[in-house]
C-alpha cells in the first residue's frame, strides 16, 4: 500500500497529537517531528535571554540566530525526541510552567511564526514524515497529501495535561490546568483551524490505537480510489 509521503496532525493543546504522530511515524517507519517543540525551545530562550514575548524584532532576531536541534531520543528516560538549543540538552525544561505560561503569546507574531515555519517546511520536504502542531496541514503545509485534525474537549484535555504533570512527579491541579488550557486555546484561535481537505478525529472517544486504525484505513481508501 502507497503511503502519504507526508502526513500532517493538527488540533488543540492537549488533544492526543503528539501520542498519536508518534505511534503512527512509529507504524509507518517515519520520522517523527512535533514542530510545537521549536516554539517552546524559542520561548525557553527568550526567558533565558530576557527577551520578552511582545518585543517582536528580538523574538525574530533569535528565532534567526539560535541553533535549534531536535533528534530522536539519546536517553531512555521517557522522552520522545531530545532538542538542543545551541548543542545544550533542554527537552525536560520545555514544559516548565514559565515556558508553558508564555508559548503561545512568543509565537504569535507573524514574522517570528514565519522563521519558525520556514525551518519546519525545509523538514518536512525532505518527506517520510509525520509532522505535528498547530497549522501545520494549513500553512506550513498546505499541500500534504494527508492532513489529520485532532479535536477534543476541554475538560478531557485538561484531565490529560494533568495527569501528565503529575506522571512527571509535579504538582498539578485539573482546574488550574483547565484554566491554562482554555487562555491557550483563546491565545491560539487564529491558527487553530482545520485545513478543509482534513480528516478530522475526535480523541475523546477514540484511543491512540483507534486512531491509527482509521487512518491507515483511511490511507488504504485514498490508495485504492486512485
Amino acid at each position: 500500500m502507497e503511503t502519504p509521503h507526508i502526513i500532517t496532525i493538527d488540533g488543540p493543546a492537549g488533544a492526543g497529537k503528539s501520542t498519536l504522530g508518534e505511534m503512527l511515524a512509529r507504524k509507518l517507519g517515519y520520522l517523527y517531528f512535533d514542530t510545537g517543540v521549536m516554539y517552546r525551545a524559542l520561548t525557553l530562550a527568550a526567558i533565558a535571554r530576557g527577551v520578552a514575548c511582545d518585543d517582536v524584532a528580538g523574538l525574530t532576531h533569535l528565532a534567526e540566530t539560535i541553533d535549534i536541534q531536535v533528534t530522536p531520543p539519546h536517553i531512555e528516560d521517557g522522552r520522545q525526541y531530545t532538542v538542543r538549543i545551541d548543542g545544550q540538552d533542554v527537552t525536560w525544561q520545555l514544559r516548565q510552567p514559565e515556558v508553558e505560561k508564555n508559548v503561545s503569546a512568543c509565537s504569535r507574531d507573524t514574522s517570528v511564526r514565519s522563521v519558525m515555519r520556514s525551518r519546519q517546511r525545509a523538514i518536512g520536504e525532505a518527506g517520510r514524515v509525520v509532522m505535528v502542531g498547530r497549522d501545520i496541514g494549513s500553512v506550513v503545509m498546505p499541500d500534504a497529501p494527508l492532513k489529520i485534525y485532532l479535536e477534543a474537549s476541554i475538560d478531557e484535555r485538561a484531565k490529560r495535561r494533568t495527569a501528565e504533570l503529575q506522571a512527571q512527579g509535579r504538582q498539578a491541579e485539573v482546574g488550574h490546568i483547565r484554566q491554562d488550557v482554555e487562555r491557550r486555546d483563546a491565545l491560539d484561535r487564529h491558527v487553530m483551524q482545520p485545513a478543509p481537505d482534513a480528516l478530522v478525529l475526535h480523541s475523546d472517544t477514540l484511543s491512540p490505537e483507534d486512531e491509527v486504525a482509521v487512518i491507515m484505513r483511511h490511507i488504504a481508501a485514498q490508495a485504492s480510489s486512485r
